[in-house]
C-alpha cells in the first residue's frame, strides 16, 4: 500500500529519536549515590556522583557540610571539587568518584552545588538537585556502633516479651484482679495510635510521600521493626482486654476519668479526621496526631496501677515480670542513647530534643516504682486472695487481721 513506507520511516524515527528527546530534555540532574554513608574517624568512605542532562556551558560542583564551620569539617573531601565540560552532543552522564575522610565525630547532611565556571547561567535554568545530599554520620568506632545494634535488639526483645508475664499470670490465677483496668484500657489506646502511625508511614506511598515532601532530606522515621513491635503490642493488649471478659474481675471497671480521657483522645482523632477532609490537614498530619496522643498517654497510663497497688496495699494480680522486662527495655534504650552519643558526638539529640529520652527515662521510673512496691512496701502484705463465684466486691481484696489479735 502507498502509506506503508511512511509508516515505515515514521516507526524508525520515533525509535531513534525518541529517547533521544526523553534524554536530552533539556534538565540537568545532580545526584549522589548512596544517599546513607557511615564513616570511621580516620578511614575513607566513596559516595558517587552523577550529572545526568544537558550540558551547554562548563561548570562545577562544590559541596558544604551542615552545622560545620571553616576549618571545623566533620570531613575531607578527595577532590573537593568537581569541574565539567559539555561534550559536543551537549548531553553529559557522567559519575565520579569522591572520597570521605572521616575528621571527626558527627551527624550532619553533605550538600553538592552546582555553579557555572562562566558568567553564564544559562545552562542551569532547569537544574533538578533534589537528590544531590548525602546524609553522612561520622563516628568513633565500629565496635560501638556493634554494641549499640546489639543494645538495641535486647530492648526490643524485652519490650516485645514484656506483654507476657501478664498474659501468663492472669491465665495461672483465672483472675485479672489486680490488673487496672485503666491502665489496660490507656495502654490498649495508645499502642493501637503507635500501631496506625507505624503502618501508615511504613505502607501508604501517598503518606511517605507527604513527609519527603515536607521533609527533602530526610528518612522514613519508620523501619519494619517498629511496624512488628506494635503489630505485636496490640494483639497482646487485646489478648489482656480478652482476658478481662473471660476471668474473674470482681467489680473492677474502667474509671469515670480514663472514660474521660479517651473521650478527649477520640475528639483528636475525631477533629483531626475533619481537617483531612476539609483540606487543611494532610494525613500526615492526622498520623502525626495519633503518634502526639501515644506520647501523652505514655505520661498517664502507669499512674492508675500505681495507685491501685497503693490502694490495696498489694501487687498480687500485677505482674512483676511485666514490669522487670519494662525496666530493662526502658534501661536499655537509654544506655543506647547514651552510647549513640558518645559514639557521633551528638548530645544534642538526645538533651536538645529531650522527648525521647524524658519518655524513656518517665517509663523507668514507674518501673522502679512498681519495683519498689512488690519487693519493699507490700512485700509481706496481709493479702488473702479469694478465688471463685464468691470472690468479694470493690477491688476484690480481702485484708486479714494481723497474727495474734483477734477481730
Amino acid at each position: 500500500m502507498a502509506y506503508a513506507p511512511f509508516v515505515t520511516r515514521l516507526l524508525l524515527c520515533l525509535t531513534v529519536v525518541g529517547p533521544t528527546l526523553g534524554q536530552n530534555n533539556g534538565t540537568l540532574r545532580l545526584q549522589i549515590a548512596p544517599q546513607d554513608v557511615t564513616v570511621i574517624v580516620g578511614s575513607t568512605k566513596n559516595v558517587t556522583v552523577r550529572l545526568h542532562g544537558t550540558l551547554a556551558h562548563p561548570v562545577s560542583v562544590n559541596f558544604t557540610q551542615t552545622n560545620a564551620t571553616a576549618g571545623n569539617e566533620y570531613i575531607k573531601l578527595t577532590p573537593p571539587t568537581l569541574e565539567y565540560s559539555p561534550p559536543p552532543s551537549n548531553f553529559i552522564d557522567l559519575s565520579q568518584s569522591v572520597a570521605l575522610l572521616g575528621l571527626r565525630a558527627g551527624i550532619f547532611d553533605l550538600l553538592a552545588h552546582l555553579l557555572p565556571s562562566t558568567n553564564s547561567t544559562a545552562a542551569l535554568l532547569l537544574l533538578d538537585e533534589g537528590q544531590a545530599f548525602v546524609r553522612v554520620t561520622v563516628a568513633k568506632s565500629w565496635q560501638l556502633i556493634a554494641a549499640s545494634s546489639t543494645i538495641g535488639w535486647a530492648y526490643f526483645l524485652a519490650w516485645t516479651w514484656s506483654f507476657w508475664p501478664q498474659i501468663w499470670e492472669n491465665r495461672a490465677r483465672a483472675s485479672v484482679v489486680g490488673l487496672s483496668f485503666d491502665y489496660l484500657t490507656l495502654n490498649f489506646l495508645g499502642h493501637a495510635m503507635y500501631c496506625a502511625f507505624n503502618c501508615a508511614l511504613f505502607w501508604s506511598s501517598s503518606v511517605q510521600a507527604e513527609y519527603l515532601r515536607r521533609n527533602p532530606r530526610g528518612l522514613i522515621p519508620v523501619l519494619a521493626n517498629d511496624v512488628a513491635f506494635s503489630l505485636h503490642a496490640v494483639f497482646a493488649t487485646t489478648l489482656l482486654i480478652g482476658q478481662c471478659f473471660c476471668y474473674e474481675r470482681g467489680q473492677q471497671k474502667v474509671s469515670y476519668t480514663a472514660r474521660a480521657l479517651m473521650t478527649v483522645f477520640g475528639l483528636v482523632v475525631l477533629m483531626s479526621g475533619v481537617l483531612v477532609a476539609t483540606g487543611t490537614y494532610l494525613w500526615l498530619d492526622f498520623f502525626y496526631n495519633l503518634s502526639y496522643i501515644k506520647l501523652a498517654i505514655t505520661f498517664l497510663k502507669y499512674v492508675p496501677q500505681a495507685v491501685m497497688n497503693y490502694r490495696r496495699k498489694s501487687t498480687v494480680g500485677w505482674s512483676i515480670g511485666n514490669v522487670l522486662l519494662d525496666f530493662a527495655g526502658g534501661f536499655f534504650s537509654i544506655i543506647q542513647m547514651l552510647v549513640n552519643g558518645y559514639n557521633y558526638d551528638d548530645w544534642d539529640s538526645i538533651f536538645g530534643d529531650g522527648a525521647k529520652f524524658g519518655l524513656g527515662l518517665f517509663s523507668v521510673l514507674f518501673d522502679v516504682l512498681f519495683i519498689v512496691q512488690h519487693y519493699v512496701l507490700y512485700r509481706e502484705s496481709n493479702y488473702i486472695e479469694l478465688q471463685g463465684e464468691s470472690y468479694p466486691g470493690p477491688g476484690s481484696v480481702t485484708t486479714a487481721p494481723p497474727q495474734g489479735l483477734s477481730t
